[in-house]
């Protein structure tokens, strides 16, 4: 049977991603273009542990004098997503967002890598305007929200 690495590369390769495997760490690095912005994604495995993460990463970091403001935004977005979440690093404003799974007992599928992976991309290209707009766009967190949960 397959390492759960293992099926993550194979599954990139067959879905024709282009990525870099990271050293040691049982992680690949991948670029992504969506409709409002260009980004790098991760696709880590904690074999010990069963878990899949994939991260898409935010293209700009946010200053730091705006943080408090995507913090909320961020938050607000949180709210009704039904897979994954946004993150924030405070400490130097990268925002990733995050899908994972458990799949202890279980089997890691193409299927279930697809689907975690393109929800995953199609939700920072969703709210990719919003970061961007509160972060200096002097939106506030509210009316970025209403703007693209509304489109």
């Amino acid at each position: 049977m397959a390492t759960l690495y293992e099926t993550v590369c194979k599954f990139f390769t067959d879905d024709e991603w282009y990525f870099v495997r990271m050293d040691n760490r049982s992680m690949l690095q991948m670029g992504f273009q969506g409709k409002n912005g260009k980004w790098t994604c991760y696709a880590q495995v904690n074999e010990d542990q069963f878990l899949f993460f994939f991260y898409s990463v935010c293209p700009v970091n946010i200053p730091e004098e705006r943080r408090l403001a995507v913090a909320e935004y961020l938050t607000r977005a949180n709210y009704g997503l039904k897979i994954g979440n946004f993150e924030m690093d405070f400490s130097d404003g990268e925002v990733r967002y995050k899908t994972s799974v458990d799949v202890e007992g279980a089997e890691l599928t193409s299927a279930l890598i697809s689907n975690m992976v393109y929800a995953n991309v199609w939700t920072l290209d969703h709210y990719l305007p919003g970061i961007l707009a509160v972060s200096y766009g002097n939106k506030s967190a509210v009316e970025a929200i209403e703007e693209v949960e509304n489109s």
